[in-house]
């Protein structure tokens, strides 16, 4: 499915990321191409890829030449082979060699992530089981890392701190166990989205079933384990008014078979913190 991006909104985000590559000025392109050149630019695929970021890479070279003026043939969603050219620029040259790094990088990035968790997403196809990001994010681009998971196919998970409570194992340490930390949590209840906590054995779920949180977050479990957990939930739980999530050391390899263990949710720190830049080339030609 086709997603767009309002990339004016990101504007001065964007303006910071020239500022760092610019530093004083490009003095390469400045002193070997006349200020007047102008000149087109082709994105290509080098790989197969779920792209992601290309009205930012338009909204890049925008800032340095308000004349410039960007052909989109692919949206954000849409799955590219190698070879195909999902947007053209025209502007001018000095423009598009100075904006060059910072619209690629931002590019080849987001098509990554967005790639990564279309990966994930295809391999729990089926089982009722949604995969969501983390706060494993790049300091900065957060909202357009998870922008592009959303692309993928992924669900968001908490954007911030503020958004919902999720006690997790040092949260629990510090507030005296289980069941202290979730009687304190009640206090959130009026502003947080959900109330959740991670648990890692079966003796620390059946302490947070007494108290009913929104979700559950069975951490570093095996299959087994999980299978386990869900049926403890469900049982309880039968209405399925509590949501399962589970989460570490969860991989491509393996995530089908937790997702099968019956959890609504797979969070995936990998989709943010690992996924590899894909390959995008960007040719220039005078005009």
């Amino acid at each position: 499915m086709p997603f767009s991006l309002d990339a004016s909104a990101y504007r001065e985000l964007l303006k910071t990321f020239l500022a760092e590559d610019l530093g004083a000025g490009d003095i390469t392109t400045e002193t070997t191409v006349p200020s007047t050149q102008r000149a087109r630019g082709e994105v290509i695929a080098k790989a197969p890829l779920v792209l992601a970021g290309i009205e930012l890479f338009a909204e890049v070279f925008r800032l340095l030449d308000s004349a410039a003026d960007a052909e989109i043939i692919f949206h954000d969603g849409q799955e590219l082979a190698p070879g195909q050219i999902p947007a053209r620029v025209r502007a001018s040259a000095r423009a598009l060699l100075s904006g060059e790094r910072v619209a690629l990088n931002l590019l080849q990035r987001l098509s990554g992530v967005a790639t990564e968790t279309r990966r994930y997403v295809r391999a729990v196809e089926g089982t009722g089981a949604n995969i969501l990001d983390t706060r494993k994010t790049t300091p900065g681009l957060r909202a357009l890392e998870k922008y592009a998971v959303l692309v993928g196919g992924g669900k968001s998970h908490r954007k911030d701190l503020g958004e919902a409570v999720l006690i997790k194992e040092n949260h629990i340490r510090l507030a005296g166990g289980v069941s202290a930390a979730l009687v304190a949590a009640e206090a959130a209840r009026g502003r947080a989205a959900w109330i959740e906590i991670e648990v890692t054995n079966l003796d620390e779920l059946r302490e947070a079933l007494a108290h009913a949180p929104g979700v559950i977050l069975l951490d570093n479990m095996s299959p087994a384990l999980v299978r386990q957990a869900v049926d403890q939930v469900r049982a309880r739980d039968p209405l399925r008014k509590i949501r399962v999530e589970a989460s570490g050391g969860i991989t491509l390899a393996s995530v089908r078979e937790f997702a099968e263990a019956g959890v609504d949710w797979i969070s995936v720190g990998a989709l943010t913190h690992s996924a590899p830049a894909v390959d995008i080339s960007f040719e220039i030609e005078p005009e």
